[in-house]
């Protein structure tokens, strides 16, 4: 499998992950690869946000991602008024999430250690505080 074919199913199984969570959420059709196009996914719920989500997955212990690629993606979420967030998959890890400014500066890139993301990521109920969320709307 090659690796935009790699990437493609990380990115359908997050977007899964969004919808059976109740989140409104699109893939953004030649994210990464197109000018202007800087985002992976696009979601929101009610009550929760809005967010753009950059995917990255990784068979190594650090991913590495490039300094402009998160200088355009953070511009595109600020033009669209959206939160932006780095999904982080390791292999056997399932997915941690972060924001951008909490990645670690290695130079010419932006860096996170498996280790790291387990340390300050968060899983998917946590970061989009869905536990509380849940608890708050059935009071209501």
């Amino acid at each position: 499998m090659s690796n935009k074919a790699k990437g493609s199913k990380a990115e359908r199984e997050l977007y899964d992950l969004f919808v059976a969570n109740g989140f409104r959420a699109v893939r953004v059709a030649g994210s990464g690869m197109m000018e202007n196009t800087s985002a992976d996914l696009i979601a929101g719920k009610f009550g929760v946000g809005k967010y753009s989500i950059e995917a990255k997955s990784s068979k190594a212990p650090v991913k590495y991602i490039t300094k402009e690629q998160i200088e355009q993606f953070v511009i595109f979420s600020e033009i669209f008024g959206l939160e932006p967030v780095v999904a982080l998959r390791f292999n056997r890890e399932g997915w941690l999430f972060v924001k951008p400014e909490q990645l670690r500066d290695s130079g010419k890139n932006w860096a996170i250690t498996l280790e790291e993301a387990k340390t300050i990521g968060k899983r998917f109920s946590q970061f989009f505080n869905l536990i509380n969320n849940s608890v708050n709307s059935n009071n209501s």
